[in-house]
């Protein structure tokens, strides 16, 4: 029995880093966890009852989408995003969340929030209207940046939703883990441990598409007569899925970049990430340059031939991150004061959520990525990063087969899903238990405790449940029908910690802030966009 017990004991210590002191220490140190902070982006189509994608513009009454602080537009006129400010409170950030959905809900007519990753049907991409920011060189660069999107890769990718879950430790975890004396001199020390974590997410992050990814399906409208070479199943209700898929979203589908993958952005040190990036925005492409940045009447088509228009078109699982000042770029942010905050990107949707995301999900998030934060993280080659995308692929096109495996870096080794996910929340308990206690409740071992059950039965997954209703009413079907289940529920219920004067002076100041930045240009388009790029 003894021999039995080492051998497991070696076992789970090849299948995920060994953390046991680290956890040791995060027990003696409860207090080091105290005011985490959080944020929730979400982003959903605007559709009509009948499950077509609404071709109206963003309604006026929401205010200007270039300058609120809670409601814009991402890639189009019709795909709302919905931002929470940073906050320590799970509850609260999300009842704000809730709000805001309430009144956008209200305000929306007939259109429904659409309740899935994966687009609604769209009958021809072309149409998809660009998301408009007004006359101001700012509000035309971020629509011209738009263009070269639907340009390079296409309308229907960007009109795929998802959740962004913002995450930072607090000043006193850093104190207590790592002697920093305050975040200006222990920026470098900081950066480095949250570069740690993202090293750790890229390895163990296909948990989170295991766990919640909610896109096994997708409406044949998305592949517009392109063929594809994955092995689809259909039914006569217009959708096509793979039967073990959890997050179609995160394949090649959907968010990818091929011409990315040569670019060397790794996550060793700030440094090298940060002058990775600002190569690749400055680094030329054949394949954008065969577009060209104007058409022959003239029209601008893209910001430039580059890799990458902007800093923000690098498409990653995971990003680092810290607020930028006034027409700062994202790395000179990073360069300037160091990593401030990371912002996970591969949640997908909830559909059984009337928000897109509840509780349970934001406290595993915590849970994992504090665990990243502990979990020792060897420096990773691109080569690695490429081997991580391959468990990452494993799971998001076949992670509920039985006996799928996890391959362990570059190396031959592999493990059963199971194994690995029972291993680390093994862990994560132990995680949960401290923050508990800080809390004075249970809520966070409830989570791992019913969410460890999903490793042994897969049916428990979203993707697994969503698929179920997909298959017999079909992904239309079902996204109109939660589509209306939730229009009603947010309609009918109360405002929690917003009030409609909120809103109404967040809209009229940000229409405000709008016009003035408009009267404030001094400069004409092409000018601007020169001196941005000098």
């Amino acid at each position: 029995m003894l021999n039995k017990n080492k051998l497991f004991a070696q076992r789970e210590v090849n299948v995920i880093p060994d953390v046991s002191k680290a956890l040791s220490w995060l027990e003696a140190h409860p207090d080091a966890l105290k005011g985490i902070g959080r944020g929730i982006e979400r982003e959903t189509l605007r559709v009509e009852p009948d499950g077509h994608l609404a071709t109206t513009g963003h309604p006026e009454s929401l205010g200007s989408a270039l300058k609120h602080d809670w409601i814009t537009t991402d890639f189009a006129e019709t795909l709302l995003e919905f931002i929470t400010p940073v906050d320590q409170n799970i509850d609260h950030m999300l009842s704000f969340l809730r709000d805001i959905h309430r009144h956008v809900a209200r305000e929306l007519g007939q259109e429904r929030m659409w309740p899935f990753s994966m687009p609604c049907i769209i009958d021809d991409a072309d149409k998809i209207e660009l998301a408009q920011y007004g006359s101001s060189n700012i509000g035309k660069m971020k629509t011209l940046y738009r263009q070269g999107l639907k340009n390079r890769y296409g309308a229907l990718m960007q009109t795929i939703s998802g959740i962004h879950y913002n995450f930072s430790l607090p000043l006193s975890f850093w104190r207590e883990w790592a002697d920093v004396k305050d975040a200006e001199s222990g920026k470098e020390t900081i950066s480095a441990g949250y570069l740690r974590l993202i090293r750790n997410y890229y390895r163990f992050g296909w948990v989170i598409p295991y766990l919640f990814g909610a896109s096994p399906a997708i409406c044949s409208s998305f592949l517009q007569g392109r063929e594809s070479n994955l092995p689809f199943e259909t039914n006569d209700k217009g959708t096509l899925w793979l039967p073990y898929a959890t997050s179609l979203r995160l394949s090649d589908l959907g968010y990818t970049n091929k011409s990315q993958s040569g670019l060397g952005i790794t996550f060793n040190s700030l440094e090298g990430y940060v002058a990775a990036l600002k190569a690749a925005i400055k680094t030329p492409s054949e394949e954008y340059a065969a577009i060209g940045t104007k058409d022959a009447d003239g029209n601008w088509l893209q910001l430039n031939t580059n890799v990458l228009q902007i800093e923000n078109e690098l498409y990653a699982p995971i990003r680092p991150k810290r607020v930028t000042r006034s027409g700062e770029a994202p790395s000179d942010a990073l360069q300037r004061g160091g990593i401030e905050y990371i912002e996970v990107r591969s949640l997908d949707i909830n559909p059984f959520s009337a928000i897109g995301v509840d509780a349970n999900q934001v406290r595993f998030l915590d849970l994992f990525l504090i665990w990243c934060t502990l979990a020792d993280a060897p420096e990773m080659s691109a080569d690695e990063l490429l081997c991580s995308r391959k468990n990452w692929n494993r799971v998001v096109l076949e992670g509920r087969k039985p006996g799928q495996m996890i391959a362990v870096g570059c190396s031959a080794t592999q493990h059963t899903l199971v194994e690995v996910g029972k291993a680390l929340f093994a862990d994560l308990r132990r995680v949960a238990e401290v923050l508990d206690s800080n809390e004075g409740s249970t809520q966070y071992q409830q989570v791992c405790d019913q969410l460890v059950a999903s490793f042994d039965d897969p049916e428990l997954t979203y993707s697994a449940r969503i698929l179920h209703a997909m298959k017999e009413n079909g992904l239309t079907g079902t996204g109109v029908a939660l589509a209306e289940q939730y229009r009603h529920l947010l309609c009918e219920e109360p405002l929690e910690v917003l009030s409609e004067d909120d809103f109404t002076r967040q809209a009229q100041a940000s229409v405000l802030a709008q016009e003035t930045l408009e009267q404030s240009d001094t400069l004409d388009f092409a000018s601007y966009l020169a001196s941005r790029e000098g």
